[in-house]
């Protein structure tokens, strides 16, 4: 049975913040706040926003799993002229062409305006994540278990990319299976806020164009379909990791940091 209800971070300049902070873990304890934040993009972040991530929520570390395109798109955020937080750039998708004026528009899910376009992301979807990209997977992972303070994972909406990162790492931490769940379908509460944001940022606008919100919303079948086939195919998240490369005393100090 699911005990908790999302801790959201409700900044002016993000849609889709919280804190895992408070969900359980099987054994009887909890994930510890300002551990592991999760949100959509960070480009319209205030300075009041900017300084409760830092100073209320202790952000050291920010690990962004868009992609180079996106980040063409958008251009530096706020939270890069802050001295304290390190940046960690960790795309999901396979390496990219060079960026050209031409194709500075054209974002890697969507392709050429051309060609079909897949409007709801699904678990194999979110499967070759970790089938093409494993290093960057491993690599956000790592900095979650390493940071000295909070790590804030995001992409552009802040439910597909992020959400199977998180996912990963709250089952490293023994958050049981339905609670991991509920987190990333909570994500859905913001849909319509999600999509206003993308909306008016180019690249996105036009991915967004005629699709219907029901196609944004995060869904519970999808995310245990993915933690369904890693425990399939490597007996756990951790048995992922430790396939990638990862030691057992990693695995641990991942469950630690979150659990401390």
């Amino acid at each position: 049975m699911v005990t908790t209800t999302p801790s959201w971070i409700d900044l002016d300049g993000v849609a889709n913040m919280r804190d895992l902070g408070g969900l359980p873990t099987g054994d009887g304890g909890a994930v510890r706040p300002s551990r592991l934040l999760r949100s959509d993009n960070l480009q319209d972040l205030t300075d009041e926003d900017i300084r409760l991530l830092v100073e209320d929520h202790g952000v050291t570390d920010i690990v962004d799993l868009r992609t180079d395109m996106e980040l063409h798109i958008t251009g530096p955020g706020p939270l890069q002229q802050v001295s304290t937080i390190t940046h960690h750039h960790h795309s999901l998708f396979p390496a990219e062409q060079p960026i050209s004026t031409k194709d500075a528009l054209v974002l890697p899910w969507h392709g050429r305006k051309d060609e079909p376009r897949d409007d709801n992301p699904t678990a194999s979807h979110y499967l070759s994540y970790l089938a093409e990209r494993p290093d960057s997977v491993s690599a956000a992972l790592d900095v979650i278990a390493t940071s000295d303070g909070a790590t804030l994972v995001h992409c552009a909406a802040g439910k597909d990319r992020t959400g199977t990162v998180v996912a990963m790492a709250l089952s490293v931490a023994g958050v049981p299976r339905e609670e991991i769940v509920a987190d990333y379908v909570a994500s859905t509460e913001r849909s319509e806020r999600i999509v206003q944001r993308l909306s008016a940022v180019p690249g996105y606008a036009e991915n967004l164009e005629g699709v219907p919100l029901e196609a944004h919303h995060s869904r519970a079948e999808t995310i245990t379909r993915v933690l369904d086939a890693i425990d399939t195919d490597y007996g756990s998240v951790a048995g992922w990791l430790e396939a990638n490369g990862w030691s057992a005393d990693q695995v641990a100090a991942l469950r630690a940091k979150l659990i401390g």
